[in-house]
């Protein structure tokens, strides 16, 4: 394995951690939000380092895409949803 390889690695990983704990962290709800699917943007990332393309492509539609998607429909369907 290339080192370039191990260092992309460990940035992505790194970057998975650091939006995971800015999700769970975050005091508004659409900033965690918004946390939650850059996670699932680095995940996909990972997984296709792991040369696993079509689980990648499916946590890219749903993990960083439909359940934002539908976490933020939620939340502007809410009173005051994004304020809090």
């Amino acid at each position: 394995m290339s080192i370039w390889v191990v260092i992309l690695n460990a940035l992505i990983l790194l970057g998975l951690v650091t939006s995971a704990v800015l999700a769970v962290s975050a005091e508004k709800l659409l900033s965690s939000v918004i946390a939650l699917s850059v996670t699932g943007l680095f995940a996909a990332a990972e997984f296709l380092l792991l040369h696993a393309p079509d689980v990648a492509i499916s946590e890219a539609a749903v993990g960083a895409a439909l359940c934002p998607l539908i976490f933020i429909v939620t939340l502007r369907k809410l009173k005051g949803g994004g304020d809090q």
